[in-house]
């Protein structure tokens, strides 16, 4: 075939759709790649569904080129905006071959481009840039960058991942910064979504519009089935579930199995991945690393390494949840559970892209509640269950820091018309009023004849270099940089290095020990040596909150009172089931809630998640054993005095006057830019997020069993 006679790829730009049959060999197009081409060549916004590696990437980026051509779009006309700036990376190459097919430059921008490029992009903008939302707002803030006459061009934005962006404050950061950009463009830019894993794309695909919705038309194109595919036309699967008891043993299985084999392996927290990594080098496995805390040097060998490797390990965080390009894998293996149905799918995706492999994840559970967890998690999955899309409601401190954003950005900004650059009424509220006040009062902005600019608060909180402190939207735990020599090894808490130890002080980082030669408290860092002799220890604080969601809770309930989830079980995971189950009187009973326990502790087993038992534990008040106690998912703590008797007067006095969850200090200060909102609405902010008040009150009218061990 000399020239593109398939269908779809003749609507494409000629010179792209000859060099795809061409160059790449291919005859057709996929089907999320030929139906996207025409909503995006009318200019539609939409949400382009596909599972992992199903070409979501191509299906934007071949119309939109074909767009760009049609129209004779100049100047920067289209934005590519990413999560990850590893993710950034992976794509540049491809995406810049594309673009030189159609006679279209391509560049990237991210806080690791040189400052040399960075110069070279603003002296001759490219057709289509990949950056972050975080970099997009460093470049519409910069002295140093013309916003008015980089971005004046600007088209469409293919927003990848965007489920990633949707459930957090990111989102909201990114609408925010997307209709600042549409202002400066003074027109509105066509969105385009990519995912895999979403529970509600229509909603999805409304948020995404943000101030368009409804004035701008929207099309969800493509599938992401829950289960990659249901009933009869279910693609072959590869499911199991074990339990090994310990890390060791864990490492020991991932070890003997699959030899000659590409594995990845997902731990939950880069403490797990460390350990994990040292048992297996032990081990004499080739294993690599890979989390946020190592340096981008040691994490760009990992994946390289892996990529070209064959009979190899690499155990990650969700860092590698995305779709980062780590070549052909053989297997993925989940070390204890993730949280929600949308990662497991996640990472159920990187495998099984190869002709003649199939999709396949073993899960591997180090104790009895991770078992549990993951059997209902995969019971959900069966279901049908993938957890929706959401952001966080009330955004309140995404305003502020937008507010003092638009002041960088303009200089000055009237105190009557800064809401004009945000029409989004889920963003701004009711609040935007009060917040532009008090960020006055306390000298956040200052006001001069009706306009706004920064203030020194503003300068002294945020103004260090070059106020790169305003432009992330969440907070990260302090960390020390660990050096050795001149190289960056990657981060560590620095709890670490101020503990008492008895012989040297050792770190384990990048699943290789090293010993603490010099610590620099001044600057934050410390340098190590390796220790041949193995061991050291791995810390990172955590700085989010939350846990189980209702429906994940409740289908860990479901699997106690003996349904199984639709995976292949070991022997010895059947047998802890069958002990799960044999223990579970006291805390669950076919029907009701269940209240058991001693005269000692008294426990309400709810099995209904974390922001259910959170606002069930405020609102019971003095009935709780401690209402400020850490939140269980599955169960709240009663006062042991309680009786079944007085049970249905207490819940009758509670209906319809349910509280929203006690907020402490150290969740405030998770909220990135708290201290720029008043206290009352900081604290509202958070706990409207941490509650849930329609289920937590059809909790309360569920039928209850009390069952008080004598």
């Amino acid at each position: 075939m000399t020239e593109p006679q398939a269908v779809g790829i003749v609507r494409l730009h000629p010179s792209l759709a000859h060099n795809l049959v061409a160059t790449l060999g291919w005859s057709t197009l996929r089907p999320l790649q030929r139906e996207a081409i025409e909503p995006v060549l009318r200019g539609d916004d939409a949400l382009l569904l596909a599972p992992t590696a199903g070409g979501k990437t191509e299906a934007a980026t071949f119309p939109v080129l074909t767009r760009m051509a049609d129209e004779g779009w100049t100047g920067l006309s289209v934005l590519y905006l990413c999560p990850l700036k590893a993710l950034l990376n992976n794509l540049l190459p491809r995406l810049e071959v594309y673009g030189t097919w159609t006679g279209r430059r391509v560049a990237l921008w991210h806080g690791d481009t040189p400052a040399s490029r960075r110069k070279s992009i603003l002296t001759g903008p490219p057709d289509l840039l990949l950056t972050t939302p975080e970099s997009l707002e460093s470049m519409l803030v910069s002295p140093n960058v013309d916003h008015m006459l980089v971005f004046r061009d600007l088209r469409a934005v293919i927003v990848d991942e965007v489920h990633a962006f949707g459930s957090g404050d990111r989102g909201w950061h990114l609408l925010a910064v997307l209709e600042r950009l549409s202002r400066v463009a003074g027109r509105p830019l066509q969105r385009i979504g990519l995912s895999a894993t979403v529970g509600n794309p229509e909603g999805l695909l409304h948020w995404l519009q943000g101030s368009s919705a409804g004035k701008r038309n929207g099309v969800v194109v493509g599938q992401a089935p829950p289960s990659f595919g249901t009933g009869n036309a279910a693609p072959e699967l590869d499911l199991q579930l074990d339990y090994v008891g310990s890390l060791a043993n864990a490492a020991k299985v991932i070890a003997a199995l699959h030899r000659g084999e590409k594995r990845l392996v997902f731990a939950d927290s880069k403490r797990l991945v460390e350990m994990l990594g040292a048992e297996l080098r032990a081990r004499g496995i080739t294993t690599h690393l890979v989390h946020a805390s190592l340096s981008l040097d040691e994490r760009r060998r990992a994946e390289q390494a892996f990529a070209e490797g064959r009979d190899c390990v690499i155990v990650s965080t969700s860092a590698l949840e995305l779709g980062i390009d780590v070549g052909d894998l053989d297997r993925v293996i989940q070390v204890n559970s993730p949280l929600t149905v949308a990662a497991f799918l996640q990472r159920l995706g990187r495998s099984g892209r190869r002709a003649g492999t199939v999709r396949n994840m073993l899960f591997l559970a180090l104790d009895e509640d991770q078992f549990l967890l993951a059997a209902g998690l995969l019971l959900a999955w069966g279901r049908g269950f993938v957890e929706p899309v959401a952001a966080p409601p009330e955004p309140r401190h995404i305003v502020a820091q937008q507010l003092l954003a638009l002041c960088l950005q303009e200089g000055r900004v009237g105190d009557k018309l800064w809401q004009e650059w945000l029409p989004l009424p889920s963003l701004l509220g009711d609040s935007a009023v009060t917040i532009a006040d008090y960020l006055a009062l306390q000298g956040f902005v200052e006001r001069d004849g009706g306009m706004l600019f920064i203030g020194p608060q503003a300068e002294r909180r945020f103004g260090m270099r070059h106020f790169m402190g305003l432009m992330a939207v969440f907070t990260a735990p302090p960390e020390f940089t660990v050096l050795h020599g001149r190289e960056e090894i990657g981060r560590t808490d620095p709890v670490l290095l101020a503990d008492r130890v008895n012989g040297p002080r050792l770190l384990l980082l990048g699943g290789r020990s090293w010993r603490v030669t010099w610590t620099d408290w001044k600057r934050r860092r410390c340098f190590v040596e390796p220790y041949a002799e193995g061991g050291g220890r791995a810390r990172w604080l955590s700085a989010g909150v939350g846990g189980l969601s209702f429906e994940i809770a409740r289908a860990m309930r479901d699997v106690l009172l003996g349904a199984d989830p639709p995976v292949s079980l070991t022997r010895r995971g059947s047998g802890v089931l069958a002990g799960l189950r044999s223990d579970a009187i006291g805390r669950v009973a076919s029907g009701p809630s269940v209240i058991s326990g001693t005269d000692d502790e008294l426990r309400w087993w709810t099995w209904a998640g974390y922001r259910v038992n959170a606002t069930l534990q405020a609102s019971l008040s003095g009935l709780a054993a401690d209402p400020s106690a850490r939140v269980s998912d599955l169960y709240v703590r009663l006062r042991p005095d309680l009786r079944a008797t007085t049970w249905p007067s207490l819940v009758k006095a509670l209906t319809g006057r349910l509280m929203m969850p006690l907020v402490d200090e150290k969740a405030l200060e998770g909220l990135k830019f708290s201290e720029a909102l008043p206290r009352h609405l900081a604290e509202a902010t958070l706990a409207t997020r941490l509650a849930d008040l329609d289920r937590a009150a059809e909790v309360l009218t569920e039928p209850v069993h009390f069952e008080r061990a004598q």
